[in-house]
């Protein structure tokens, strides 16, 4: 799998007040004659958590019947969501999956539901996954093609030694007849991982040693070579599922080996605790949000030093831990654009240059299955809006020891030297592009309705997904941004060397 990028979009919350708007010219270079890092096919992931319906944060519980113990599979916009995307990667995890128990084989314990349990690990005590259950999950998955990474219990048979660290031998048994059982049973799981939240200074709840978590993947793979020597296909092996911690991270790639590991995972919650009071300010903050990117290096660089095997992915994301922020992390305000994502950027990501401020978010990709290239933009301003014009930088810089010799910037030059090609071709013979605008309704950037082009989105009698079409504008008029907006801007003839489908 490619390199994953972590995309976080954020709006600031409603202002009350009526501001003066000012509107600034942009120009944006988007270099095509190479890409600087590639995404899976599968970018987008969905998380299904264990939490029961009274896991509580700050006096809320939002959870409901949410949860892969208690989620309604017969619902038809569920199957509905997970099928708009193709092939939608869901993963199984999250804080209380290294207390669940797999009710089959020979378990020698008793396999309770979840329960509020004030010494237990996140005050919860162990709990059961039935084998019915896990045939439900299954007939959902294949009925809707979605694409299965599970989170393993990598806590049974350890016990609490000090504070949150845990020691004492993983016991495998209940894992490999959990694994068993799936694979007698045709179910297709296209990754396993293995703990959750357990890596180091870093870790949630409970801790494991970084060589003795290195030895257990050891373990892990001989199982999973062993079960799946008959099958055609073999799941890969996904770990930590943590937050980064260098030290730790690199002691236990250098423990596990060489072509153990296929998918170093990280997690990320870079808006603080959900009761945070300056969520929003937070949120606006592009430099704030921007911070990300140093612990994403920082994690290529030690996979690149004590694992090239693998790749980075982001394994869980939400913005604001222990449950979000109440009337922020479900409204426009913390929207992502996952579906439009999903369906318009492709693998290829380009290099972005603009000579606008940081409140204007800019990224490029190659088209998802079609020529030319997609554009985001996101504005973060809540009294700017942007007038943009886009251009294909030829990379045509000449340096010296990283000078420019002609004493001008690298971006003046580009700008001089740039070349616009976009657009597709309309009816008529003139180039056109496609443009997705998305706002929040009425302007309530805390609505739970999400504006496309003008018109809310809004699900179907029959709990459809809502058709996402753009408008259709003429290649020669300016890109405009309104203040606080989204905007995927498709370029089809966008000469894109790096693109070439």
């Amino acid at each position: 799998m490619g390199i994953f990028l972590s995309l976080f979009i954020y709006l600031i919350s409603y202002l009350p007040v009526i501001l003066a708007r000012d509107v600034t010219r942009v120009t944006i270079f988007v270099d095509a004659t190479k890409t600087v890092a590639t995404n899976d096919e599968h970018f987008i992931c969905a998380t299904v958590d264990w939490w029961p319906h009274d896991k509580c944060n700050y006096n809320h519980c939002p959870w409901g019947n949410s949860s892969v113990i208690n989620l309604d599979l017969s619902h038809p916009l569920l199957a509905n969501a997970i099928q708009a995307f193709q092939s939608l990667r869901i993963r199984i995890g999250g804080s209380l999956q290294d207390q669940v128990l797999y009710d089959v084989g020979d378990l020698k314990a008793p396999c309770h539901p979840f329960r509020k349990m004030k010494d237990g690990l996140f005050g919860f005590s162990k709990g059961c996954l039935h084998m019915q259950r896990w045939d439900e999950l299954n007939q959902l998955f294949n009925r809707t093609r979605a694409i299965v990474s599970f989170g393993l219990n990598a806590l049974h048979g350890r016990h609490n030694i000090r504070h949150n660290a845990w020691g004492g031998a993983w016991d495998s048994n209940n894992a490999r007849d959990f694994l068993k059982y799936t694979i007698s049973m045709g179910y297709q799981i296209d990754s396993w991982e293995y703990g959750n939240e357990l890596s180091g200074r870093t870790s949630i709840g409970a801790s494991v040693d970084a060589e003795l978590y290195g030895k257990d993947l050891i373990n892990l793979k001989n199982i999973i070579n062993e079960l799946y020597k008959n099958s055609s296909s073999k799941p890969t092996i996904l770990a930590p599922g943590g937050f980064f911690d260098q030290e730790w991270y690199a002691k236990f790639l250098q423990v596990s080996g060489s072509n153990v590991v296929n998918g170093v995972t990280h997690h990320i919650y870079n808006l603080g605790p959900g009761v945070d009071p300056n969520l929003v300010s937070k949120i606006l903050n592009p430099q704030r949000l921007s911070r990300v990117s140093e612990t994403f290096g920082n994690l290529k660089q030690t996979i690149e030093k004590h694992g090239p095997w693998a790749s980075a992915w982001v394994g869980e994301s939400g913005g604001a831990y222990n449950s979000g922020g109440r009337h922020v992390s479900n409204t426009f305000v913390n929207s992502f654009c996952a579906l439009l994502w999903h369906r318009l950027m492709g693998k290829g990501v380009l290099s972005v240059a603009t000579d606008g401020s940081s409140s204007l978010r800019s990224y490029a990709h190659c088209s998802k299955e079609r020529e030319g290239i997609t554009l985001l933009l996101i504005n973060l301003s809540n009294q700017t809006d942007y007038v943009i014009s886009v251009h294909n930088s030829m990379n045509m810089k000449l340096t010296v020891k990283g000078k420019d010799i002609n004493g001008e910037s690298s971006l003046s030059r580009d700008i001089k030297r740039a070349v616009s090609w976009v657009g597709s071709t309309a009816s008529d013979g003139h180039l056109t592009r496609e443009e997705y605008h998305l706002t929040p309704k009425d302007g309530y950037l805390q609505s739970q309705t999400m504006v496309l082009n003008g018109i809310p989105l809004q699900l179907a009698e029959d709990e459809g997904i809502p058709k996402l079409d753009p408008v259709r504008v003429d290649v020669n008029s300016p890109i405009y941004i309104t203040h606080l907006s989204i905007a995927f801007i498709v370029f089809p003839n966008f000469s894109a060397r790096a693109c070439v489908v």
